[in-house]
């Protein structure tokens, strides 16, 4: 399982806490957002997404030190010491010296970094590229809906839900048999959207809802996820993706 180092924080997976208590993932993802919920904890960071062997994109959290044991504090005495020992060991792996110990070694690694670089700085720049064409699009006042309509192969009636469980929606409605209410979490509110109240007559008189609306930071979120192939798409895609420019 891959576990990350991600601005000096180490963190583990949720499917490797899974793999490690015998826990079936969806369970231990269940038990991580209600961790989330119980510690006021709204960071879209802690959300992840991986493949899995068919070409699936599925979600995973990634926890720091404190809420991974803070997870399994209700699991047994054995679950938590393997998870606890697990700890221990990658603490080791990260003391580990990065630096290559013989000449060769260190050509090798000059020769993968400076390939690296090179990578990530055409991928930078294509994205740039893409995004700076974003208004091509991006029309102020349109929800996130409206916006993936115009992307090829979304399959816009899951749009909502694919941010809702990236942890930037919620439904407001929280009554069952009833549609949808979506209204946007705090920390996202005014930076990737905002909310706009919507009056609509009714037989039985005027009703005001919420509906959410899609900002450039939102809309630069979505899209670059589109082009990685993250965003609910329909079966009958033809792996075309559409151009900004």
């Amino acid at each position: 399982m891959q576990n990350l180092t991600i601005a000096q924080t180490l963190t583990m997976s949720s499917r490797e806490i899974a793999e490690l208590t015998g826990k079936r993932h969806d369970h231990v993802l269940r038990d991580c957002r209600k961790m989330l919920e119980a510690l006021n904890i709204q960071s879209p960071q802690i959300w992840g997404d991986y493949q899995d062997s068919s070409g699936r994109i599925y979600q995973e959290a990634l926890l720091d030190q404190d809420l991974t044991m803070t997870l399994v504090m209700g699991y047994s005495i054995e679950l938590r010491h393997k998870v606890a020992k697990r700890w221990r060991e990658l603490e080791e792996q990260a003391k580990k010296p990065a630096i290559p110990q013989t000449y060769p070694d260190a050509l090798r690694l000059a020769a993968e970094l400076a390939e690296e670089k090179q990578r990530l700085a055409l991928v930078n720049k294509k994205q740039e590229e893409e995004i700076h064409c974003l208004q091509n699009l991006f029309q102020t006042g349109m929800t996130p809906v409206q916006f993936c309509k115009q992307l090829n192969g979304v399959n816009i009636m899951g749009v909502n839900l694919f941010l809702a469980e990236r942890n930037f929606l919620y439904d407001g409605q929280q009554e069952e048999n009833k549609p949808y209410e979506w209204r946007v979490k705090a920390y996202a509110r005014d930076k990737y959207f905002t909310e706009m109240v919507v009056t609509v007559n009714t037989e039985k008189g005027k009703k005001k809802f919420y509906e959410v609306i899609l900002l450039k930071e939102g809309a630069k979120w979505l899209y670059r996820h589109y082009l990685k192939g993250e965003l609910p798409m329909k079966k009958s895609w033809n792996k075309l993706f559409t151009r900004l420019c």
